[in-house]
């Protein structure tokens, strides 16, 4: 009974390579390349400019320029512009700043984690696998399709739309939506 489950992997590793093999050559994925660092990368992308206001108005940008390796799952523009509650430009005010903190460091993973090995762990997780974020929370992997989702703790939801963009300090993984800690 053990076939089945290995030829599920298999089949979820290879569709899954392909699919970011066409994602990574029809969509443009988030600009930099295993020479930048992960600030660069974001304050070069026109997609994830209040991801860097955030990372700037929680003094971790120098820590994600120079330290590492991280994986961080990236919300766009517009993911932060869909998060219900709080305004971004309410979570950007410095009375907010822990509450700001708490959320940037829920989209962030010690280490490199990239979408293979996140489908190796969830393979070996019977289809789900959780990772701890640097804020001190689990965050779930799981397959729709062929796409991986994530879900927070309150179940929201948000799908990696692109994946592995190398940096020097770590891998970013594009997610269309962003992932709570807590309520916001």
């Amino acid at each position: 009974m053990k076939y089945p489950t290995i030829l599920v992997c298999l089949f979820f590793s290879v569709c899954f390579s392909l699919s970011a093999q066409e994602a990574t050559t029809t969509k443009k994925p988030l600009v930099g390349s295993s020479s930048e660092s992960i600030v660069n990368s974001t304050a070069n992308s026109k997609n994830h400019q209040t991801l860097l206001a955030v990372m700037r108005a929680t003094d971790l940008e120098e820590l994600l320029d120079q330290s590492g390796p991280f994986t961080v799952f990236a919300p766009s523009d517009r993911a932060f512009e869909n998060l219900s509650g709080k305004s971004v430009k309410d979570l950007l005010d410095p009375k907010n700043k822990k509450e700001l903190k708490d959320l940037l460091t829920y989209h962030i993973v010690a280490g490199y984690i990239s979408a293979s090995k996140i489908l190796k762990a969830m393979c070996r997780g019977k289809g789900k696998a959780t990772f701890t974020t640097v804020q001190g929370d689990t965050i779930t992997a799981t397959m729709k399709g062929i796409d991986i989702v994530l879900t927070d703790s309150f179940g929201n939801k948000a799908t990696i739309v692109v994946a592995d963009s190398n940096q020097k300090n770590g891998v970013i993984h594009e997610i269309d939506s962003v992932i709570l800690p807590g309520k916001i």
